[in-house]
């Protein structure tokens, strides 16, 4: 009986199909081969011989080839380590070993190298074994595939832009780039995050608000509350700790995550430039590829970029020589791993870190001591603003030793295991439980082996850069801390954007002097400090410097703010805040702006728009107060509304002398001075306090 008619169709069809796929795949295959072909035809018989006599054949190699893998998963976070090993004999035939790992004087050689590499390396680095590594995303593979871009050259790169340094500014510029289509990894050591994250700008600010809290709960019972006095209010070192840790954490791993959404590569390891014995600057081995390419070694790893950022950021520096000081003392790094918090504490050091961290400890409880050298901390603020917080770090407690010239000895009582500070002065401190010495921060830069670059460097280690962030070498770029200009997290990520900008934005077609650039004038700051300290511009003392004695008007300006006019005590006794604006030219431009007192963190902001686009004491004059607050006083500053809005409106003599008489203004509490005049009105209850 024969088969339906439908069954004759469907094998018939299925046989086509199958005599079709074999034709399909033979082709594939003799395809395959011709390419084969045409490979080894393009290259020189000199390889092919070097190949044969290596081994014995690629069918004995390949046949003979042991391959491992070992993936390895970060904690925390989505990123695996992928590491494959090779046998001996695939070594042998890859000549892995002679991968640019031994140094050479021969630049030709390193040039063949690199070709070689070409064909045989992965995605980007690999060892200086016969080991390679790679990093991929679970989550989002695409997200850390380095992307490529129009050049042809990029084949003979691992990235486009290598950021050594995962703090603010780091991952700021390597994010920026990576938005322009640039293959872009960030090699890190710590955790992620930086300084800025880990142990300063954030956990301070945290134990900042820990300690405001304090001064409010302290402060209550003018507003009617009860409960401090008692003892029923309780503060728990180690909960907040622990709440202040965790939220470090997550940041750790929201900056990774942001990192790996804009398809940056994270690259964990100590990152230095390799040596290769060019001649390239002092040893710089950088030069001795013709494509330019800047290698860097991470961990045994090498890897090749176009441009390299250095932003390392720096460290706690401790006085060597200060006999039992390393020993017995904490950085201020140290002090976000302190356990519990100590009865007695000794700050050492004049800056922004040791006020802040002095007036943290004081107000949660701590006895603590300043140290300084000479007469007062923060000697170059605006001298208004420094000798007010010299005032108020007084008034809640702290004990300043001052013209110290520093610490001399620091021991231990083996009766107590308390500590004795020893100043070079003849002063002692003794019975101390924590030493912390802040006494300045520097680059980070052992590690990187910048003699084999020739980068320049300054007396204390800070890499020379100009306004572009470029170092003298092309190709090396540095910014943040570690160019000691203005070592602010701020400044930082803007010139890290500007720096990809120019590298790979739309400038990078421009002349380099119309690319925009990071100013370093005029940036506001603010130094949490009790009370906090908002500062922009030129003291006092830099404009008369700059401008002349004759072209500089000041206005300033001090009093309680409202907050404590509730309380029973005397106006001397209450807390102040101090304002000044600094002004100069016949139009009395603002070039300074400094306040310390409540809410100073806050309002500086703004007013720092105001003082880069260039405004005048009566563009100061003309925005209408915000009243009850203390920010109303830079806009209300006696004599208000009498300043010229241009030159042309100044009348008589050439140089700016300050009105000496009150005019009829009696809500302000203020004074405006210059060198040889001074004027006062008084203030009225709802602006200000008494």
């Amino acid at each position: 009986m024969k088969p339906p008619i439908s069954s004759l169709i469907t094998t018939n069809t299925t046989t086509t199909r199958t005599t079709r796929t074999t034709r399909t795949t033979t082709r594939n295959i003799i395809f395959s081969i011709m390419i084969f072909i045409t490979i080894l035809t393009s290259t020189s018989r000199r390889r092919i011989a070097n190949i044969a006599r290596s081994s014995s054949g690629l069918s004995s190699i390949f046949a003979n080839a042991q391959t491992t893998t070992t993936t390895i998963q970060n904690k925390g976070s989505n990123q695996t380590a992928t590491t494959t090993t090779s046998n001996t004999n695939v070594a042998a035939f890859f000549n892995l070993q002679t991968k640019g790992i031994i140094p050479r004087s021969n630049s030709s050689s390193l040039i063949n190298e690199r070709k070689r590499r070409q064909l045989i390396r992965p995605s980007f680095g690999y060892r200086l074994n016969s080991t390679s590594t790679t990093t991929t995303n679970k989550s989002n593979d695409a997200a850390t595939t380095p992307q490529k871009s129009n050049n042809d050259n990029d084949d003979l790169f691992d990235f486009d832009y290598l950021v050594i340094g995962g703090g603010s500014g780091g991952i700021a510029s390597a994010r920026r780039a990576a938005t322009y289509g640039a293959r872009v990894a960030v090699v890190e050591n710590k955790r992620i995050g930086g300084t800025c994250v880990n142990v300063d700008c954030v956990p301070k600010k945290v134990m900042w608000n820990a300690a405001s809290i304090a001064e409010t709960l302290h402060d209550m019972n003018h507003y009617g509350f009860s409960g401090y006095e008692c003892g029923s209010i309780m503060f728990d070192w180690n909960e907040m700790k622990g709440n202040r840790d965790r939220y470090v954490s997550r940041l750790n791993d929201i900056y990774e995550q942001s990192m790996a959404n804009s398809g940056v590569t994270t690259i964990r390891g100590t990152a230095s430039f390799a040596d290769f014995g060019g001649n390239g600057g002092d040893g710089g081995g950088v030069s001795d590829f013709d494509d330019g390419a800047m290698v860097v070694l991470v961990d045994k790893v090498i890897y090749r970029a176009k441009h390299v950022l250095i932003a390392t950021g720096g460290y706690p520096y401790m006085p060597p020589d200060v006999e039992g000081l390393p020993e017995h003392s904490i950085s201020s790094d140290d002090f976000f791993d302190l356990e519990e918090l100590p009865d007695k504490a000794v700050v050492v050091g004049a800056g922004y870190i040791a006020v802040e961290l002095a007036g943290v400890l004081q107000a949660l409880g701590t006895e603590t001591s300043l140290v300084v050298r000479r007469d007062r901390a923060m000697r170059h603020l605006d001298t208004l603003i420094g000798e007010t917080l010299d005032e108020e770090m007084q008034r809640v407690g702290i004990d300043i030793y001052r013209n110290t010239n520093g610490v001399r000895k620091v021991n231990i009582d083996e009766r107590t295991g308390l500590k004795n500070v020893m100043l070079v002065n003849g002063e002692t401190i003794d019975n101390v439980n924590t030493v912390l010495v802040a006494t300045g921060r520097r680059p980070s830069v052992e590690q990187l082996n910048l003699s084999n670059t020739g980068v320049k460097q300054d007396s204390e280690g800070y890499i020379l850069v100009d306004q572009h962030s470029a170092t003298n070498v092309d190709g090396i770029h540095a910014l943040g801390d570690v160019v000691g200009k203005v070592q602010l997290t701020p400044v930082a990520i803007a010139a890290g954007r500007r720096l990809a900008d120019r590298l790979f934005g739309s400038h990078h077609l421009s002349p380099k002097h119309n690319v925009p650039t990071v100013s370093y004038e005029n940036v506001p700051t603010v130094i949490f400090s009790h009370p906090p300290i908002g500062t922009i511009g030129l003291t006092e003392d830099e404009a008369i410097e700059k401008y002349g004695i004759d072209n500089v008007k000041v206005y300033s300006s001090k009093f309680a703010n409202m907050y404590y006019g509730v309380w029973h005590v005397k106006v001397d006794d209450k807390p102040k805040t101090a304002m000044k604006l600094v002004c100069t030219g016949e139009n009395e431009r603002v070039v300074g702006l400094h306040v310390i007192g409540i809410g100073a963190d806050e309002m500086l902001q703004g007013f720092g728009v105001a003082i880069k686009m260039g405004a005048t004491k009566a563009d100061f004059d003309s925005c209408i107060a915000i009243h009850p607050t203390a920010a109303e006083e830079f806009v209300t500053m006696f004599p208000w509304g009498l300043s010229p809005s241009s030159s042309s409106e100044v009348t008589g003599g050439t140089g700016i002398k300050a009105v000496s008489s009150n005019d009829g203004d009696d809500d302000k509490d203020s004074t405006i001075t210059t060198a040889t005049s001074t004027a006062t009105s008084t203030a009225t209850p709802q602006q200000k306090d008494e």
